[in-house]
């Protein structure tokens, strides 16, 4: 038998941090598989059939790789910590660009304030305003680097700290020459610091990291909200049926619980008494409550609507159907896109090659300089060095994806589009199945009276009959009926012994005769003949409206119709879809004769009905192991974990916080053509940030040969430090820019 033990792992800021901790634990003896969650800062060790757990083994190796291992603290733990963690990097973003702007503008554009002590004014003051940048906000680059380097890795820390680090030091030996006069010449006689260079490179990342934390954060808010539903404790009956509250997973299978009308049921288990309407919208997506009988199964985190039940318990509180969609959500959040580690990779070779670079200019400069220009081997090589690393720091690189991300997500929010994470933006473009829920996606959600066919009765007697039957039920149904009744009549006669018939209808009495209103077999039972109606009936179904005949003695007075309508804006967005030749699929909980009347309307031609939660993630799953790339479209509780694992999860404003917290982009107007927006939104944004990253290689190609000294043999021009600074700050603005000109998107026009 195998299982599992879950760890807490602290230091990763990235995928390439994943890969490592995941090749460390997969080294421990007995570990069989390792799951990673950056987001959850977690790790799920497989241990093999026979081992026994070990957990110091793993603590060890993970602390041995510059990581931090321990035992794994309750969820709510994690999330106030994580909370702490991005307040905290928010006002260090903060400070840095308060001391790094004055800095900036100290350094170049206050006129000179003279001399202190032989040293120049502007640059003291610029040094102070940047050593508590460098040493104190910046601490974290400097210990990141120096792990990565003696863990064998290199990452963008290494490169802020060699860059940050060189631009820091040189411009901190030149403004204090004056009092070490042992040091060389070219610290004497050089006209430029880089103090703001350093302080806007750890300040515009502290801003992205900022970013980047916000948006993890809002990726484990499903796992958070899924906890949420299932309630902390159960009623435990006792052998004299009296309940006792108990902790949920204390509670072992085959125990008997009691849950009231209104309560939540805590467990999955089989009903052994009682009969009720369960509200199973959250699981399986079903506009009405279902009637649940001794014998019935169900679910845990659904809701009694009418009645108490006693239930037996099938499943421990981490085996039930929640539990398993909670774990699906948080392993489909396992999933790194591509675009995120992008940089990282990069790093890991660039980092290596600008290390190369400067080190083979210093050596070459300093053996073969002479007769280039009047400075010596060792000002030219010390030159070569600082111009190298100042122009090959990462601030375009860093810039790149979070300048993109800003302006993408405001713009978007502008048209009602909330996107939530970069993932989001890097895999619509490859979209190539659109997935759609039916009910509140398709659909409004809200049922509503659309025909009333009477046959032996008026359509006021018809409806105030119903209302008087319905008058205290909750069922959506009877919401839909009682509100049609309010816009005909007044008037509703004084039916007495109502009554629930589980799963059929309602019944009760009026002038000493039985009155009822449900399905078919409910018609039966009072032996209320359908025969002649067979036809009309059976139209009435292909259209997909949910039928309640309306009876009294024997006779059918008539039915009322009721339907789910779909949303105005539907049919048009299904057709934008399919121009943009994207498969369109209806995947709903909904029976299917509801799904393929509302699918035969809007347009859509693949339908999948009759699907549980875990049903609709794994149907996500297949169509992205044959190779598609999915945007699922959803809203209610029971798509979570399809949202998730879907390329691209998109949510109705309007749906439930579990969907809305599984997605990645959120519909604030409720409009479906949104969605169609949204990926091109998600589409023009990757771009800009693929151009960002190309521009900052396209920089670095040209301006890192010449920084080593390209050009010097043959024009005597040796690229100054200065003017590295400002090749750097350029491609910085450059990126920003190219950013920016995603304002001028706007939606596409969507006809019909």
């Amino acid at each position: 038998m195998t299982f599992e033990s879950t760890y807490r792992i602290e230091g990763m800021t990235c995928a390439a941090c994943v890969a490592s901790v995941d090749s460390i634990i997969s080294k421990v003896g007995d570990v069989e598989h390792v799951r990673v969650n950056l987001a959850l800062e977690k790790a799920v060790v497989r241990w093999k059939v026979g081992a026994v757990e070990n957990h110091l083994a793993v603590e060890e190796a993970v602390n041995r790789g510059g990581f931090f291992a321990s035992s794994m603290p309750t969820p709510q733990q994690i999330r106030r910590e994580r909370i702490s963690a991005v307040r905290q990097q928010g006002w260090k973003a903060g400070l840095a660009l308060a001391l790094a702007i004055p800095t900036l503008i100290v350094s170049m554009f206050i006129s000179d304030l003279g001399s202190s002590n032989g040293m120049n004014s502007n640059w003291l003051i610029a040094f102070v305003l940047s050593l508590p940048v460098y040493l104190y906000l910046g601490q974290q680059f400097h210990v990141g680097a120096w792990k990565a380097l003696r863990g064998g890795r290199a990452n963008m820390d290494v490169l802020i700290h060699l860059g940050t680090t060189t631009a820091f030091a040189w411009s901190t030996l030149v403004v204090f020459e004056p009092m070490l006069p042992f040091l060389p010449s070219i610290f004497a006689t050089t006209r430029h610091v880089y103090f703001d260079g350093s302080a806007l490179i750890i300040a515009f990342v502290l801003l992205g990291n900022y970013l980047e934390g916000k948006a993890k954060l809002q990726a484990t808010d499903a796992v958070f909200s899924l906890m949420d539903l299932q309630p902390k404790t159960a009623n435990v009956l006792d052998d004299n049926e009296n309940t006792t509250k108990t902790p949920v997973e204390e509670i072992e299978p085959d125990t008997l619980i009691l849950v009231k009308t209104g309560q939540t049921i805590p467990l999955d288990g089989i009903v052994v008494n009682g009969s009720a309407l369960v509200d199973m919208s959250m699981m399986t997506g079903e506009t009405y409550p279902v009637r649940a009988r001794i014998g019935d199964e169900v679910i845990g985190g659904t809701i009694l609507v009418d009645a108490p039940l006693t239930i037996s318990t099938t499943q421990p509180y981490h085996q039930t159907v929640l539990s398993n969609v909670i774990q699906l959500v948080d392993e489909a959040q396992m999933g790194k896109a591509p675009i995120q580690r992008y940089v990282d990779r990069i790093a890991a070779v660039f980092v290596p090659i600008v290390i190369v670079c400067a080190l083979t200019a210093v050596a070459y400069w300093s053996l073969f300089s002479s007769g280039f220009d009047s400075r010596s081997g060792g000002d030219i090589a010390v030159l070569a060095l600082v111009s190298t690393l100042v122009i090959a720091c990462p601030c375009a690189l860093g810039l790149a994806t979070p300048t993109a991300l800003m302006v993408g997500t405001g713009i978007g929010a502008r048209y009602g589009l909330l996107i939530k994470g970069i993932e989001a933006l890097e895999q619509s473009h490859a979209t190539t199945t659109l997935v759609v829920d039916k009910t509140g996606t398709l659909t409004t959600g809200k049922p509503k009276v659309s025909h009333i066919e009477f046959i032996n009765g008026e359509v006021r007697e018809i409806l105030s009959l119903a209302a008087s039957l319905e008058h205290g039920s909750t069922h959506p149904l009877a919401d839909a009926i009682t509100t049609a009744w309010s816009n005909v009549t007044n008037k509703r006669p004084d039916v007495t012994e109502i009554e629930n018939v589980g799963g059929m209808g309602i019944m009760g009495t009026l002038d000493g005769e039985n009155v009822a209103i449900g399905n078919e077999p409910l018609m039966r039972k009072f032996d209320v003949d359908l025969t002649e109606h067979q036809v009309k009936i059976q139209q009435a179904a292909a259209k997909g409206v949910t039928i309640s005949f309306v009876s009294k003695g024997q006779n059918l007075l008539g039915w009322i119709e009721v339907s789910d309508r779909l949303r105005s804006t539907t049919k048009g967005a299904i057709q934008h879809a399919k121009r943009n030749k994207l498969e369109v699929i209806m995947l709903t909980g909904d029976r299917i004769e509801a799904a393929e009347s509302i699918a035969k309307e809007c347009g859509i031609d693949s339908v999948v009905a009759n699907v549980r939660p875990d049903e609709k993630a794994a149907y996500i799953t297949s169509l992205k192991e044959d190779g598609k790339h999915v945007a699922m479209v959803g809203d209610g509780i029971n798509d979570a974990a399809a949202l998730a694992l879907a390329d691209v999860g998109i949510a109705m404003g309007a749906g439930s916080d579990i969907a809305l917290d599984s997605a990645d982009i959120v519909l604030l107007r409720d409009d479906l053509m949104d969605a169609m927006s949204a990926l091109e939104l998600g589409r023009m944004t990757v771009k800009k940030i693929r151009t960002n990253l190309g521009w900052a290689f396209v920089y670095n190609i040209i301006g890192i040969p010449l920084a080593m000294g390209l050009l010097l043999p043959w024009t005597g021009w040796l690229l100054p430090p200065a003017f590295a600074a400002a090749a750097m700050s350029l491609s910085s603005v450059s990126v920003v820019m190219n950013s920016l000109t995603l304002r001028w998107w706007s939606p596409s026009q969507i006809e019909g």
